[in-house]
């Protein structure tokens, strides 16, 4: 009697499975990095007065992290393509834990701003990768959506469940907890890695020492995170300053672009911007997150230094916006786009948003939190939760399978020059009109909030511009036929 013929489906099951694990593992490392980003922001009184610091230095705790977490984005992309993308993740989780709990042991100013670069250099080797190994995870149309909506979900929840951390894990324990809650996730999450995610090494005749263009990664590392620090900076520096920094970048970029289109093995296949929704996406996304930032943060210090919420409070206020968010891209948003499209739902995405920001442009001096804060946060949660997962289908449906890595930096890339920008324009746009305000005598929270409102309605503004530009560059002709 022969054996039973055995059945194709446990192994394709669990091939299955071990997808959706690796994708697991891919959302906790990018939860623990965007958690940290955001994490800070409650906690800066409290890092200020433990560490003694001035109100500049202090803003270093946050721009050691932004510069070389923005300026590594591109090239460890591309060096994830060369020697393996769970090779940079896995050592990028490695390198931001060990980081993290020198921040948490940090004692004095100097060592917590050093360990806030490592983390950046961490964080930008883990979050460069993600989104190529995802769509070469998810090569498919709507598992692909499943998947991007999944991830999307748990980043733009992180970030909003950061603040509420930042101000719970301060307010209870100090200051020094919001950074050493990141050793289990790291822990957990470099095992699960080693464990789930596939060897993705290409061969030793395509490695680093053949295909890597060192010139270019100098100019391009430098440019960047000359940029970065450009943006974050510009607050407190003179305008000439600013001026000569930001022509030594251009002057940076532009080296870098030369050395691209003659380099026989080139970092950055300058073919790549040929790509109508690639280039198109993260212009849009630019716009996007500088919005979306300027939200988190200056609503965070008009709750603060407007209605006088205390750090918890606060980050309980804005617990609303990652439930919605991760609810809706979790349940909705795949089913959306495969039902309508990525573009229409990335339009009315940004329609919400607009409509958002543009409710916030009016919030009072007595504000009440049911009528003047909530509301416009849920219609910035919606839309962020349509428009996220839709435009980064678009970006990385722009890339080929071998660019996948270098697109995903890029990707993340102009997330962070995106936010810098949105917290720096809209910072010094709310500090400039308040210092106006209280030198015409006007009472100080009144000022205060008069500037938030102007940071609100620009922010609006660029939502818009966001909106347009999408219209513009976005629309293929399959859609104009639909």
């Amino acid at each position: 009697m022969s054996a039973p013929v055995q059945s194709p489906a446990p192994v394709a099951s669990r091939r299955v499975h071990s997808r959706w694990a690796a994708l697991a593992v891919l959302c906790a490392g990018t939860l623990m990095t965007i958690l940290d980003g955001n994490i800070v922001t409650v906690a800066m009184p409290a890092i200020q007065s433990g560490l003694g610091v001035t109100a500049p230095g202090l803003a270093w705790v946050v721009n050691a992290y932004l510069i070389p977490f923005g300026g590594l984005l591109l090239l460890v992309g591309r060096l994830g393509d060369l020697v393996g993308r769970k090779r940079m993740f896995t050592s990028g989780l490695a390198v931001f834990t060990a980081a993290s709990v020198l921040c948490g042991v940090a004692d004095d100013r100097a060592v917590l701003i050093a360990a806030r670069a490592l983390q950046g250099v961490g964080g930008a080797m883990t979050s460069a990768v993600v989104l190529g190994m995802l769509v070469a995870l998810f090569p498919q149309g709507r598992e692909q959506a499943t998947a991007i909506a999944v991830f999307s979900a748990v980043g733009a929840a992180g970030g909003a469940l950061g603040t509420f951390l930042g101000g719970a894990l301060t307010q209870a324990f100090g200051w020094h907890r919001i950074f050493l809650i990141n050793l289990p996730i790291g822990v957990v999450a470099l095992l699960a890695a080693v464990r789930v995610l596939a060897d993705d090494r290409p061969d030793p005749g395509t490695g680093v020492a053949r295909n890597a263009d060192h010139a270019g990664a100098a100019l391009i590392t430098g440019a960047l995170m000359l940029t970065v620090y450009v943006i974050v900076g510009s607050g407190e520096r003179e305008a000439p300053h600013t001026l000569l920094l930001s022509a030594l970048a251009v002057a940076l970029l532009a080296a870098f672009v030369l050395r691209q289109a003659r380099a026989a093995r080139p970092l950055l296949r300058l073919g790549l911007f040929r790509s109508r929704l690639l280039s198109g996406a993260n212009c849009v996304q630019i716009l996007m997150i500088a919005t979306m930032y300027g939200f988190q943060f200056i609503g965070a210090l008009y709750l603060q230094r407007v209605l006088g919420y205390d750090e918890l409070t606060t980050g309980l206020a804005f617990l609303p916006a990652p439930v919605a968010i991760g609810v809706l891209m979790l349940g909705l948003s795949a089913r959306v786009v495969s039902r309508f499209g990525a573009y229409r739902v990335l339009l009315a995405g940004l329609v919400l948003i607009v409509a958002g920001m543009a409710l916030l442009g009016r919030a009072p001096v007595e504000g009440a939190y049911a009528r003047d804060v909530l509301p416009p946060m849920l219609l910035l949660a919606v839309g962020f939760a349509a428009a996220m997962p839709a435009l980064t289908g678009l970006a990385m449906s722009g890339a080929r399978e071998e660019d996948a890595g270098l697109a995903s930096g890029l990707f993340n890339t102009t997330q962070v020059v995106g936010g810098s920008l949105g917290l720096a324009a809209l910072s010094v746009l709310a500090s400039a009109r308040t210092d106006v305000l209280l030198g015409e005598g006007a009472e100080a929270v009144a000022a205060t909030a008069d500037g938030y409102r102007l940071a609100f309605r620009v922010a609006a503004l660029i939502a818009v511009g966001a909106l347009g530009l999408a219209v513009l560059v976005l629309r293929t002709p399959r859609q104009e036929d639909a």
